[in-house]
Order: C-alpha cells, then sequence, then structure tokens
C-alpha cells in the first residue's frame, strides 16, 4: 500500500546510512537519480546491491526535483501502490517520524499528509524568512490558513489522485513543484493535514536552489495560481462554509 520515494541528484553524503535507515520499516523504496554526475552514480548503485527492496530510476539529464518525484509517482502507481512517501536525500527530515505521517494517512484516507517543519539553529536564516514570502501567497491562493506549510518534502501522496492531477496540468519540475501540487490538489477538494517534524540543515548538505532562474520560477508558479484562485474563488469561499 505504501512505498518511500527519493528524487536524488548528487547526493551522497550518508545516503547509505539514510537508505539503510529506510530499509528497518520494510517498504519499499524507489530512488530517482536526476541525471547525477558519473561518481554519484556509481555510489547509487553500489548501495543498491546493500538495500533490499530497493529500486533504482536514472534519468539520462537533470531535470529537477519535481520531475523526479513525478516519475517516482508514475512508478509507484505502475506497482499498485496507494499511497507514496517522499523523503529527501539531504538527510534534512526526521525518519523516526515515519510511522507517524503513516499513522496520520491511515487516519485520513485520501489526503494528502505533509511535515509541518520546526526548524533548529542549522537553518540559515534568509531561507526561513523567505518560506513566509511562499506562506504568504499560499494564503491568498487557496483563501484558506488551512496549509500551513507547501514547501516541505517530506509527505505522503495518494498516489492515483496526484497521478490524475498530473494528467491534467503541466506541474513545476524544479523547486516549484512542492507547492504547486499542494495548492492544485487543496483546490481539487483533497483534504490536507500536517504532522509537526523536526528539520535540520546538515553541515554537509548540498543546495541546489539557483537564485535567479528558481526564484523566477517560483514566482511565475505563483502568479498562475493567483489568477486560478480567481477564477475558483466563489468554490474555495463557499467550501469554508460546508
Amino acid at each position: 500500500m505504501y512505498c518511500l520515494i527519493i528524487p536524488n541528484y548528487n547526493h551522497t553524503h550518508e545516503l547509505e546510512e539514510l537508505l539503510l535507515s529506510l530499509s528497518a520499516y520494510e517498504l519499499p523504496i524507489i530512488m530517482i537519480d536526476d541525471g547525477s554526475k558519473a561518481s554519484a552514480k556509481q555510489l547509487f548503485q553500489s548501495v543498491a546491491d546493500k538495500v533490499p527492496l530497493f529500486t533504482l530510476i536514472h534519468h539520462s539529464e537533470n531535470q529537477g526535483k519535481g520531475a523526479a518525484v513525478q516519475t517516482g509517482l508514475k512508478h509507484a502507481q505502475e506497482l499498485g501502490f496507494e499511497y507514496a512517501i517522499q523523503v529527501d536525500a539531504d538527510g534534512q527530515h526526521n525518519l523516526a517520524d515515519i510511522t507517524s505521517l503513516i499513522a496520520l494517512s491511515k487516519r485520513h484516507p485520501g489526503a494528502l499528509i505533509s511535515g509541518k517543519p520546526v526548524y533548529d539553529e542549522s537553518i540559515p536564516k534568509h531561507r526561513y524568512f523567505a518560506r513566509f514570502i511562499t506562506h504568504f501567497w499560499v494564503y491568498i491562493e487557496t483563501l484558506s490558513f488551512q496549509l500551513k506549510d507547501s514547501m516541505c518534502g517530506f509527505r505522503v501522496y495518494p498516489v492515483g489522485q496526484s497521478i490524475a492531477l498530473m494528467d491534467k496540468v503541466k506541474l513545476g519540475k524544479r523547486m516549484d513543484f512542492d507547492t504547486e501540487i499542494m495548492v492544485r490538489l487543496y483546490w481539487q477538494g483533497l483534504d490536507v493535514k500536517f504532522l509537526p517534524t523536526k528539520v535540520i540543515y546538515p553541515e554537509f548538505g548540498i543546495s541546489h536552489f539557483r537564485a535567479f532562474e528558481d526564484n523566477a520560477r517560483i514566482s511565475w508558479m505563483h502568479t498562475r495560481l493567483f489568477f486560478g484562485m480567481l477564477f475558483r474563488a466563489p468554490k474555495l469561499i463557499f467550501r469554508h462554509f460546508c
């Protein structure tokens, strides 16, 4: 019923430890190599031989985190999974909370379940404050405060509903994906539940955020979502009174 999806672009530090920790949950693991360099690919393959229930999918070139997650969701559907748990490859997430995410998912079948980050002092201040800009726009795009965090990549996707959305709408393929798919699933009436979870920024973590390109892409995403909200405003307002 559940599987794990890991988008990975050149994240190698402590990857084996991450995968072995995840294997303790005895869930199939789908990792998408998003066009990583040759040395990373070699490590991925060597780790694959040590981890049970592990599937490694390769993108021939880098397409973006969002594209990697979409590839993972499609593969999960092909294998018959109902839910896919997204985990980042950089060690930010508290894997001990996977049990709680699954429990919350089972209490709310069909819902999108997401982590709500609880940060420590390791988070760069500019990233911490930049998140509030996205939160502000998401509140406007949904006419609601229900989406408490749309940027956390630690979440449980209902596979069927996510694929149906992907078939209807061309979603962002990079850093805009996490927010866009959550907003659009909410627009479709999907329930979204949050679980507070500790998130750290590892000392040797690698950021693939490209300041100019990704900020421009995210700004364009919010522009599209804003005008999409205007079209859906009566339905969104009515939803709050039902």
